[in-house]
């Protein structure tokens, strides 16, 4: 299969460090939707990446970085070199670097003739380095991948592992420091040992000052990340959740520095300090980022296992010499050497040799397949038993194996239609609660009891601390990584992430018979003979008749006599008689083969085998007829076999309260058969391959939205005119460009579980929103302080803090839940070790 194809060249993914909510996406989307040439952009919090698209011509990587680096965020960016060949002077060298400034992303690209190499700075994903080789050699130069600074893969990793140990350090500085503060204020609140021990060692404004000290270190070392990026935020009039927390924590503080150090500026009996508040909460914070960076880390396990599958290095035949070298090194057309027990590094073609190759990850069978000279091998999968040689078709990211990660990394970064209302929202969401904050202190400080200064001071820092935009940004993308990177496990892969909610919406499914519901092949269904005839004998008799043919039901029965091990011995007198059978001479007999109404020429009555015939009729055969020596020999029937899990996937389609949809050119009896044998509710025979999209049309007329399943050349129309196309992942290129959603193997079980994790995936968005926006809509009001005047209650601003710390770590650990979705119906999965189906996701 081909999963799928490379990234346009108009369009690039540029990893982005520092967001930390919703309103810093919506920021990010917007600077980049600015730039000009730029006709798209989305921004995923998750992922911490921006998909960019580019008018034709028009692509400016540079200034995407500018714009980006403008919001106050970072983009990042990877150096490589390439050995570029072929260059003799310096209009070669000029030529191949236009070249590559050329290919949207490379931010910079230096040749040097001496050396002759290329040193490339860009911002992209991971078809960079194929698109960048691609580009040197169309004009017309060798080029190849010397180094990676380094790998995507374990720069991410590295960058992820330095982000937790950077909050895991800053957080334990910020406990040591605060746990004194909060003990020395709220213990002499509440425990009267501490009190009268604080007053009588230290005293009152000692207690206050080492306070002042303590937090103040808190504040300006571990805490200064809210400032360095939440006051630029402020001044760019575009404020974030660091803006929050910044201005929180610096009302309480500098309230706080006013009382310890300037008393006389408060109204008598005001002089109180919330140094505990400010340090409390700047602890509490990093306590969720730091439970926040390790849950979001888990959320992209199924890329990191995808690409765990790839082999660092090919062993290639150069010069009559094998030499091992970095997989990226290899080239298209290289000899490869695959050994007993290795991955196959790319995909290729045998050449020499043979062996089995467990191909799992890709098709999900379990068992090994036989691999011998001219057999397709694919990257990733590993070679079991011998040793073979095979030749490189497909490198870099070409390969199949890379294409199915560009593809579940494009629908993990995709935004689904639901999340357009997240986007209005935290448009406004965080002004919205800078404008609550102002409107509390301001009612608290006119209508509220003495000293109404406090009252208004705590209640408005309650309210900007306990608002969340991190919780409504992070509901909808984690779902969908989470979703989209267990589909993979199970052998679905979304092309469209918006297929992921759009497939769950579904009321019908339509299947395509040939190759989707049955093999795709004829096989030998029957052969029964007449009393006192063998066979093994008849079979071997008339098998090697039909050998002479080159029809599809011909060739069926010679497989069906070589599976058997029979040998067919030579024809003599081989005649076609056209639209009745076939006559040979075999070792001196007379056999015939044909349908009943050439042995009714032939003189011969078949109504001894009456009762065999109704019976194949009624399961939508065409029974053939064999006749030895001018004696009726044998019945038989060749059809395309239904696959095995067909029965077991369309009972549960029903069970999943679907209509069930067959499309076939059969002719109505026989597809009738058929749809009685496996449960199928509405039947669509005698349809021209032209014709599917009609029928696809009338089908959403009556049931509503309709998913088609298909695997053929002849389907791809079809699959792009339902609203969710399926392809099965053993069909053709074609098809499976018209997809939006791929299963990798040839199982029909996989589109009950596609539509299962679907409701699944939506499900689990719901309740992530649900959570996000009812925590904020009932919280703010509470830390306003809007239940006071009905029961006193009054939220502390540590509270506040440590309910909004919780409230992402809440939606990223609901979102990890999805790992555990168990598939309805158990098939073979797509990358099976990396499964997890011990619990289902509500």
């Amino acid at each position: 299969m081909t999963a799928g194809t490379p990234a346009p060249s108009d369009t690039i993914n540029i990893p982005v460090q520092g967001m930390t909510c919703a309103s810093c996406v919506s920021r990010v989307e917007k600077a980049i939707r600015s730039v000009k040439g730029v006709t798209a952009a989305s921004v995923n919090l998750a992922t911490e990446r921006a998909h960019v698209e580019f008018a034709p011509a028009e692509a400016d990587p540079v200034a995407v970085a500018e714009a980006i680096r403008a919001t106050g965020y970072e983009p990042s960016d990877t150096t490589i070199a390439l050995k570029i060949d072929g260059m003799t002077c310096a209009s070669c060298v000029g030529r191949v670097e236009k070249a590559l400034k050329r290919v949207p992303g490379v931010l910079e690209a230096n040749v040097n003739l001496a050396t002759e190499r290329a040193s490339i700075r860009y911002i992209g994903g991971t078809d960079m380095v194929g698109r960048l080789i691609g580009a040197v050699e169309q004009t017309g130069y060798e080029a190849e991948a010397l180094r990676q600074d380094n790998d995507r893969t374990d720069r991410e990793h590295e960058a992820r592992e330095a982000e937790i140990s950077g909050l895991q350090r800053s957080l334990t500085i910020a406990a040591v420091l605060t746990l004194p503060v909060f003990a020395l204020e709220m213990g002499s609140h509440f425990i009267p040992a501490i009190h009268d021990w604080v007053m009588e060692t230290l005293g009152h404004r000692t207690s206050w000052y080492l306070q002042f000290a303590l937090t103040t270190l808190v504040l300006f070392g571990p805490g200064l990340r809210f400032f360095r990026k939440g006051v630029p935020a402020l001044l760019r009039r575009s404020p974030d959740m660091n803006s929050l927390v910044m201005l929180g924590t610096s009302a309480a503080y500098a309230y706080s520095v006013v009382a310890t150090f300037l008393p006389g500026l408060l109204p008598a009996g005001m002089a109180n300090v919330y140094y505990e508040a400010a340090a409390v909460i700047v602890t509490l914070i990093l306590l969720g980022r730091y439970l926040e960076a390790k849950a979001k880390g888990r959320t992209s396990e199924a890329i990191k296992h995808l690409m765990g599958l790839q082999a660092k290095t090919a062993r290639v035949l150069r010069n009559g010499q094998s030499l091992e070298i970095p997989l990226d090194q290899v080239l298209a057309g290289d000899i490869v050497q695959v050994r007993p027990g290795e991955k196959i590094p790319v995909d290729g073609e045998v050449v020499e040799g043979s062996s089995f190759v467990d191909e799992s990850m890709i098709t999900g069978e379990p068992v090994p397949v036989h691999k011998a000279e001219r057999a397709e091998v694919v990257g990733g999968t590993i070679n079991k038993t011998g040793s073979f040689t095979f030749r490189a078709t497909r490198i870099g990211a070409d390969t199949v194996l890379a294409q199915i990660i560009r593809m579940v990394e494009q629908a993990q970064g995709s935004k689904l239609p639901i999340q357009a209302l997240v986007d209005r929202v935290t448009a406004w969401f965080v002004p919205a609660v800078m404008a609550a904050a102002a409107l509390t202190f301001l009612v608290w400080l006119i209508l509220g009891p003495e000293p109404a200064l406090t009252f208004a001071l705590v209640n408005a820092v309650a309210v900007l601390i306990i608002a969340c935009p991190c919780a409504m940004g992070l509901a909808t993308p984690t779902s969908i990584m989470v979703g989209t990177g267990r589909a993979a496990e199970l052998g679905v892969l979304f092309r469209q992430g918006e297929a992921l909610q759009s497939l769950k919406e579904v009321g019908v499914v339509a299947l395509d018979k040939t190759g989707t519901l049955t093999q795709g092949r004829p096989d030998l269904t029957d052969f029964v003979t007449a009393p006192g005839v063998s066979e093994t004998d008849a079979l071997r008799l008339v098998a090697a008749v039909e050998a002479r043919s080159e029809h599809p039901i011909a060739q069926a029965i010679v497989a069906a006599a070589e599976k058997r091990g029979l040998a067919l011995p030579s024809t003599d007198s081989f005649e076609a008689v056209p639209g009745f059978g076939v006559s040979a001479m075999v070792e001196g007999r007379k056999v015939d083969v044909g349908a009943d109404r050439f042995m009714t020429k032939l003189g011969l009555p078949i109504v001894d085998f009456a009762h065999t015939a109704t019976r194949l009729g009624t399961e939508g055969k065409s029974p053939l007829y064999a006749a030895i020596d001018g004696r009726l020999a044998a019945i038989i029937a060749v059809a395309d076999p239904i696959k095995p899990s067909t029965p077991e996937a369309i009972a549960a389609l029903h069970a999943l309260g679907l209509k069930v949809a067959m499309i076939t050119g059969d002719n109505r009896r026989t597809a009738e058969a058929i749809a009685r044998r496996i449960g199928i509710d509405e039947v669509l025979a005698e349809v021209l391959p032209d014709g599917k999209v009609e029928v696809v049309k009338r089908l959403r007329a009556t049931h509503g939205k309709i998913a088609f399943v298909g695997d053929g050349i002849n389907d791809a129309p079809a699959l792009a005119e339902a609203d969710i196309g399926i392809a099965i992942g053993t069909g053709t290129d074609i098809a499976i460009e018209s997809a939006d959603v791929v299963l990798m193997s040839g199982d029909v079980r996989g589109v009950v579980n596609a539509i299962a994790l679907s409701k699944a995936t939506i499900r689990n968005i719901g309740q992530n929103l649900f959570w996000a926006f009812a925590y904020n809509v009932l919280l703010i009001p509470v830390a306003a302080g809007a239940l006071y005047p009905l029961n006193g209650i009054l939220l502390s601003p540590i509270f506040a803090a440590g309910a909004m710390a919780l409230s992402s770590v809440f939606v990223l650990g609901n979102a990890l839940r999805l790992r555990g979705f168990k598939a309805p119906v158990p098939s073979a999965e797509g990358t099976a070790p990396a499964a997890h189906a011990d619990e289902g996701a509500a």
